[in-house]
Parts: structure tokens; sequence; C-alpha cells
């Protein structure tokens, strides 16, 4: 079971070791693009090329589909990325739902690991499989393997590192149940101290990415990586006093200068950098995208635009 990119290593694991994937359970085609276009997902994709029948309920809880599960008679639904099951579908297979989750459990739970892990400044991550149970991401966990966050790694950078770091362990991870050679540690048992609270990674909406300029240069270089390219910080241009427009930042690094101005406060030669001044700091934007145009680096963007003396984003 699983829906976008970050699945399909663990499902071309599968198939390449050997095991037989009875059907693969992904979301419905969306429409996408300025045509509104029918998009496969793409499990979806690889799925048919390899020969594997698809569901594709609109309902997890529909009876025609859990009829479908169960006459697939899996030993074992791995998930990697998909939705959160009802009871009727983890209880199937007699070893177990494994879910495989960016994180190292139980810190991180929720939609968006990836993303809040890098936010907030980790320096360490890693990933969980855990056998699914009632609550999210709260099961009783089979293994987790550790990796560093690199300083000015990103999201999408970070993502595609786990995405095939995941497989390998999904592979262990079954081959451990099947042998019998695990013992599933219920995640209580590593929980912190009272108190110290767990970081957790809720889904993230467009108004959770925009930009607070009054944060330290630190700060805003780990929510504005923590975001890229997906699903982007952004921020608002003003020159004037009037607002532009929405210009997303993808990509930027903390500059060894001090303008002494107010946050959000543009500095620029308009030919070969963009300095913002932050709370406390500066952060330099290397890449940009004006919404409506393509991304850009910051130096070809100003060979196309000029910022006033009054140019801010807020």
């Amino acid at each position: 079971m699983g829906t976008p990119r970050f699945a399909v290593p663990s499902l071309e694991m599968l198939t390449l070791k050997g095991y037989t994937v009875s059907a693969v359970v992904t979301a419905p085609d969306k429409p996408a693009g300025r045509g509104r276009r029918l998009c496969e997902p793409p499990v979806k994709v690889f799925a048919k090329e390899s020969g594997i029948p698809v569901l594709q309920p609109a309902r997890l809880k529909d009876p025609g589909f859990i009829n479908k599960l169960k006459e697939a008679d899996p030993d074992i639904i791995a998930v990697v990325a998909f939705r959160m099951l009802p009871e009727e579908i983890w209880s199937i297979p007699p070893l177990g739902c494994i879910n495989l989750h960016a994180s190292l459990l139980p810190s991180y739970r929720g939609a968006a690991p990836v993303n809040h892990a890098i936010m907030n400044g980790e320096k360490v991550t890693g990933i969980t499989t855990f056998l699914i149970e009632k609550e999210i991401d709260t099961g009783k966990i089979l293994l987790q393997r550790e990796t560093e966050i690199k300083p000015k790694e990103t999201a999408g950078e970070l993502h595609d590192r786990l995405m095939v770091e995941g497989a390998r362990l999904l592979e262990e991870t079954i081959e451990g149940v099947l042998n019998d050679k695990l013992t599933p540690v219920p995640q209580h048992k590593l929980l912190p101290r009272p108190g110290d609270g767990l970081p957790a990674a809720p889904k993230i909406y467009k108004d959770d990415c925009r930009i607070d300029w009054t944060k330290g240069s630190g700060e805003v270089f780990n929510f504005i990586r923590g975001l890229s390219p997906y699903p982007a910080a952004w921020t608002v241009l003003s020159e004037g006093g009037d607002e532009k427009t929405t210009v997303k930042i993808l990509a930027a690094d903390k500059a060894r200068k001090e303008y002494g101005s107010r946050p959000g406060k543009i500095h620029t030669d308009n030919e070969t950098f963009i300095h913002v001044a932050c709370g406390s700091g500066i952060i330099e934007i290397k890449s940009l995208q004006v919404a409506g145009r393509k991304r850009l680096d910051a130096a070809d963007f100003l060979r196309g635009f000029s910022f006033d003396e009054s140019a801010c984003f807020g």
C-alpha cells in the first residue's frame, strides 16, 4: 500500500527479491496540471509495468474493497506513505501490517516527518518499521536505522535518501518477520523522560509555510530548506508600501553580513545577490520563484527584475 514516489523503491524491492505481490493498493487517479488531466500515482505506474493488480478504493472501509483484500490472502501488508488504515484492514494479514515511517519513532509521528525534522534543526533522523495498530504511528517497533542530516540538506534531498534506505530496511524487516527473528518493541519503552515531550510531524498547509523574518537567520534557513522543494517556503514582496506578489524561496544560506535593518528588508546589488534581514542575522537567497513564473537562481532572476530601495519581504 502506497501512493507517492517515496513508496516506489519499496515496491520495486519486493518484486526484485521474488516476493509474490498479490496486489497494490493506492490512491485514486487525480487531475493535475493546467489541463487537469488525470494522473496515475507513481506506485500505480510501477505496478502496471510489473503486471501487478492495482486497487484504488475511494473508501478504505468499502466492503467490496475489503473483500478483495481478503481474497488476495496476504501474509503481510507493507505500507509506505499511504493513509491511516482502519482495523478491518490492518487485522487481515496473519504476520501483520508493516509500516515504513521516515523518522525515529516515537519522535515525529505524523504526515511530514522529513520536513519537520529539518525545520526544527535536527542533526539526526532515521527510518522505522513498525506494526500498525489503532492509533496512527504508535505500533510496536520492528527495526530502526539512524542517519545524519547534513548541514545544508533540503527536505527533498533527505527524502530521496530515506526513500532508498527505507526500502532496504523494509526488506530486512520482512525477512526478519518471516524468519521469526524480530521482537516488536512497544513505543512507550522508547519515550523520553516525563515532561520532555515528543516532536510531532503534522500535515503542512500553505499558511504554515509563510516565512517569519523576525526569527533568527538560523531558524529561517532551516525553515526554508525544510520546505524545499515542496511545499516551499513563501513570502510576500512589497515595494513602495504595496504588496506586489507571492515569492517562493527554494534555496538559501546564512550570509556573513549585517545591515542593521528591520526584518524582511531586502539588500541587493540587483545583479548578483539578494540578502534579506532577519530578526538576527542575514539570509542570502539562492533560488526563488515568483508566482506564475519558473524557478530561477538569484543571479538569473536579477537579470530580469530589479528591487527598489523600499523592497522588503513579509
